[in-house]
């Protein structure tokens, strides 16, 4: 099993937010995007964030 592992750096450059948000979002339990602690370090699993990105899809406006 390959599982792909990105950092908060990596994570936050392919959602397109700063890392600042992403760690806020991380802090405060925003949209409940699942994080991977290892000690200090955080890791985010690809997987996850293209099901974060599927689930804020919408097809229609709501403007």
């Amino acid at each position: 099993m390959n599982i792909e592992l990105l950092s908060t750096g990596q994570a936050a450059a392919y959602l397109g937010v700063t890392r600042h948000t992403l760690e806020v979002w991380r802090s405060v339990g925003r949209y409940g995007l699942p994080f991977i602690k290892v000690g200090r370090l955080v890791r985010y699993r690809k997987t996850d964030l293209e099901a974060f990105l599927a689930s804020r899809t919408r097809n229609e406006s709501t403007g």
